[in-house]
């Protein structure tokens, strides 16, 4: 059973000068998307997914979310996260709950959270934290969620407001960090490890099933072989595959297609091209993901896709 404890917060059209929020980011930040809805509700966990839903709270009211690229060089997704945590405790903000990739649930959390769609904000299933607080002033409800993580060389945040605050008021402040020692970066292999590198995930775009089959192809496709090479110059990466699908057809059965598929590539990455088992997962989530309209033949084309998600974090 989801626990939901639903909030009522009043949308204000002059929100009072008490309810604003200022958060400085740790390095320069540069937005990236921005969605404003004058009267809404929002799910927010409150606990790591296990088995079953997740147990949150539902808040209402005018909902502000936003999301930056932070260049931070090699700070962790927790450098990027604690100031920010910090801020909002000194505003006045109780943390209701946070976690990290493996303590929230990985990729079972991931997707049961509201996330904007790629290029406005990227999660790295293999390195992302979360963060719910509140805070109450004259009896009325404030919520503020938070999605960091990052790729190679660039952090992600993803800021929720909803209830009665007004527009979060950003500020960058690059800050020399001691005793922190930047990563050396492989040099990318191909177009697939260069989006890996760079974004964290790549669409294998060439790749065709069987008719009617969840079996890939017997054709060779560029794309797997420039993902076998990544894997093979760097055995210590591990990846996984992640199928998607169209909207045709009920959940279940999506997500139970768009994992075998997943699971032919890995397969193939394994008995064709000898990757370890051990560096491939495979997983499938159905048509929750959709980068494309499902209203048009060539919007659920493009929704039909294997991903691979680097996992890996070092």
């Amino acid at each position: 059973m989801i626990r939901r404890a639903a909030i009522a917060a009043a949308a204000l059209v002059v929100p009072a000068a008490g309810l604003s929020l200022t958060l400085e980011f740790p390095a320069v930040a540069v937005p990236l998307a921005e969605r404003v809805v004058a009267q809404d509700s929002y799910f927010l966990p409150l606990a790591p997914f296990e088995e079953g839903p997740i147990e949150g709270v539902t808040a209402e009211g005018a909902m502000h979310q936003q999301s930056w690229k932070v260049g931070t060089g090699g700070l962790t997704t927790l450098q990027l996260l604690a100031p920010l945590r910090q801020q909002l405790e000194e505003a006045g903000y109780g943390i209701l709950f946070e976690c990290e990739e493996q303590v929230c649930g990985g990729f079972d959390f991931r997707y049961r959270i509201d996330v904007m769609p790629e290029p406005d904000m990227h999660v790295n299933l293999g390195d992302y934290r979360y963060l719910t607080a509140k805070r109450e002033t004259d009896g009325a409800a404030d919520f503020v969620s938070l999605v960091v993580s990052r790729s190679a060389n660039t952090g992600f945040v993803q800021m929720t407001r909803i209830g009665a605050g007004e527009p979060v008021t950003t500020v960058s402040n690059p800050v020399e960090l001691s005793g922190i020692r930047l990563p050396v970066t492989p040099r990318p292999t191909g177009a697939v490890g260069q989006q890996l590198e760079a974004l964290g995930h790549a669409a294998l775009e060439d790749l065709a099933f069987k008719t009617g089959s969840s079996e890939l192809g017997d054709a060779e496709f560029a794309s797997l072989a420039e993902l076998a090479g990544y894997l093979k110059d760097r055995p210590d990466a591990t990846v996984m595959l992640v199928g998607h699908t169209d909207a045709v057809g009920s959940l279940k059965n999506n997500i139970a297609l768009s994992k075998r598929r997943a699971q032919s590539v890995a397969d193939r990455l394994v008995s064709a091209y000898g990757i370890p088992g051990g560096q491939v997962g495979a997983d499938g989530v159905g048509f929750l993901a959709p980068i494309a309209s499902n209203l048009t033949d060539e919007g659920r084309a493009k929704n039909r896709r294997v991903e691979v998600i680097l996992t890996s974090t070092k």
